[in-house]
Order: structure tokens, then sequence, then C-alpha cells
């Protein structure tokens, strides 16, 4: 091969290579530009909206928007919809253009606390009366069906805990799932009120479902006031919302799926803003009143929290019982946690009564404030 030759097919070679790799080029650039106007269309999109199917006629139905106006509009027969779905809407006709499933929208669990507690009656001081009447309604029920069967009575769904703060109503819910070793779902009623239309209810359905999925259960709903005040004929659109929610409470109480193992308590602070709806026999059958422990109960709880604490031969217990008048169970227990921090500070291991004396001064200063605060907004 000459010379000329090889200079040839070294050009060739070359172009071929350049052109190749242009080729190449050209291609991903393409992709890339088809890439950048799919993503584009999808951003200019108009998003859809969900709805819900309140009733179906036909080829029309009536739905119901987030904002709770209702339209009718035109139906699809092939979706095959049923009143409660949910569907996507154009925003600008309203056509329904797709069924969607939503029961899965909710994660439950991120809503709720949910244990298998593990508190003993032992650790539960100066309420021996309530004790025994929420181990009547809960307990043996649970323990003991046949019981109620042979009888030939039903055994009431739940109860209602009232008192002032820090008497211990959560402690004697968590005392009763232990001793039936039930599952535990505690929900804060202000948590039940979503501020989105019809997310309460869904969610209280959704706690029930939860419930019955893990019998025996117990739901104890602690601020039940929050969610089942006395209804008004007229308010804005929050209270109808919470409304719509407290419905749905009933409903799942008195509904069509059956209890079964599930029971519910209820707390409160303020037993006399309740609903009468959610007190009557058959909901909520007995009402169970907690109140600050009596001087006998008091040096209970007291024994009960410093059990495990070193104390010294010098504190009396019944001269600390005379200043803790009128304390709730919570606030003993602080004084006992207190008294062992100033111990602490001093560095020591027991406990001495002037330890004691300084927490419960310390305590009825906290106190006081709370009441200045709250006497503020009076």
């Amino acid at each position: 091969m000459t010379t000329k030759d090889n200079i040839i097919d070294s050009v060739l070679y070359s172009y071929t290579s350049a052109s190749h790799v242009m080729e190449e080029e050209n291609r991903v650039l393409k992709e890339t530009v088809n890439k950048l106007k799919e993503e584009l269309d999808r951003l200019q999109q108009p998003p859809l909206m969900v709805c819900e199917v309140n009733e179906v006629l036909g080829e029309r139905a009536v739905i119901r928007i987030p904002n709770g106006n209702q339209f009718f509009v035109t139906s699809n027969a092939e979706l095959k919809l049923s009143a409660g779905d949910s569907v996507l809407c154009d925003q600008k006709n309203l056509n329904i253009l797709k069924k969607i499933d939503t029961s899965k929208r909710f994660n439950v669990e991120k809503f709720v606390i949910m244990e298998k507690p593990k508190v003993p009656w032992e650790m539960i001081g100066g309420l021996q009366e309530q004790e025994n009447e929420i181990r009547e309604v809960i307990e043996l029920p649970l323990k003991k069906p046949e019981l109620f069967r042979k009888v030939g009575i039903t055994p009431p769904k739940g109860i209602l805990l009232y008192g002032p703060p820090g008497t211990g109503k959560t402690l004697l819910a968590k005392a009763v799932a232990a001793s039936t070793d039930s599952t535990f779902i505690e929900v804060v009623g202000s948590e039940l009120v979503q501020k989105f239309i019809g997310e309460g209810a869904k969610l209280v359905k959704e706690i029930f479902e939860l419930a019955r999925n893990k019998a025996p259960s117990i739901v104890f709903i602690d601020e039940l006031d929050s969610l089942a005040a006395t209804r008004l004929e007229v308010g804005t659109s929050g209270e109808r919302e919470a409304n719509r929610t407290f419905m749905q409470l009933l409903a799942e109480i008195d509904g069509f799926k059956s209890l079964d193992n599930v029971k519910i308590i209820g707390a409160t602070n303020r037993k006399e803003i309740l609903d009468p709806a959610i007190l009557r026999p058959g909901r909520l059958d007995r009402l169970i009143e907690v109140p600050n422990p009596s001087r006998k109960g008091r040096q209970e709880i007291f024994g009960i929290h410093t059990k495990a604490m070193s104390l010294r031969k010098d504190v009396d217990i019944d001269i600390l019982m005379g200043k803790m008048d009128s304390f709730s169970g919570a606030e003993v227990r602080a004084v006992c946690t207190e008294a062992g921090y100033f111990a602490i500070r001093q560095d020591r291991t027991r406990v001495c009564m002037a330890d004691f004396l300084k927490a419960i001064i310390k305590v009825k200063k906290e106190e006081e404030k709370k009441e200045s605060y709250m006497n503020m907004f009076g």
C-alpha cells in the first residue's frame, strides 16, 4: 500500500470516528430535550382535586369537595362508583376522571400511643373504690365473658373517669389494660379534630378498626371534653367539624360493627360540659369520679413513691401528710421526686425531713404560679 493510500485510510478512519461521536452526542442531546419536554408538560398539567362521592345517580353523581360544598357532576359508568368512594376530579368542570383507593391514607399509629402497659394495681394508692368499679366494668367482661352470657346481660361498652388533673385517671386505665393483657391505645381528644373537613371522622374510624384488629384492647380518650362538648346549633366551621368527628365516635360505639373485646375509657377534667349523648346508657355507661386523695390515700401514694428511697429516721409522715393537705396524687409524687433532688444536690443518698419540707414548698409555689397564670384569663 502506498503512502497516499495510508493517508486516505487515516483520514477516512478519523472522519468515521468523529461521525460516530457526533451521532452519540446528538442522540444524548435528543434524549435530554425529550425528557425536559416531558417534565415541562408534567409541570404544566393542572392539579386534580380529591373528592368524595356522596351518591351515584346513573351517569351522574353527587360529590363533596374538600371545603364541604356538594356538586352534581358527570360520572363514568366504567369506574363503578359507589357512595363513600374517593375520586379525582378536574378543578374546572369537576368531571370525575379516576377512582382512587384511600384505605391506607392514614397511618393511624402516628396519631395514637399504642403499648402494652405493665402498671400493676399495687402502683395505685388511695383509689380502692375506683379500682373496684373499673375492674368490675372493664376487667371482668374481658376475663370472664361467659359469665355475662350465662346471666344474659350485655357488659358495658365503656366508662368515664372524671375529676381534677393529676388524680390518677390515666394510671387506672393503664392498670386495667395491664391486668387484662390488653393493647392500650391512647388518644388525645383534641388530636381527633383535624383541620381538614372529614379527616377527624376518618381518623376515629381508623382508630376503632385498629382496636378491633388488636383486640382485646382498650381505647383511652384523654381530654374527652375537647371532642364531646355540648353541641351548638350554630357555630363556626371548626365547631361543625368537631361535631362531625363526635358523631363518628358515637357511630363507632353504637355502630353495626360490634366492639366485642374493645372497651372505651374516656377521661376529662370538665364533666359538666360534656354532651348528654356520650353519657347516656349504652355508651359510656359508668361514670366514675376520681377525686383528690384523702389523707389515707395520700399516705398510700407517699408510701408507693418512697418505697425505693432511703429515708432518714427524722422523716415524720404525719407532719408531711398535714402539710400536703389537698395535694393530688401527681403532686405527692412530685414532692418525693423533688426531695430526692435536694438530697442529690448535697451529695447525699438518704433523704431527710428537711428535703421533703423544701420539696412541699417548691411544689406549692409551682401550683400557685399556674393558678395565677390561669386567673389572668378568668
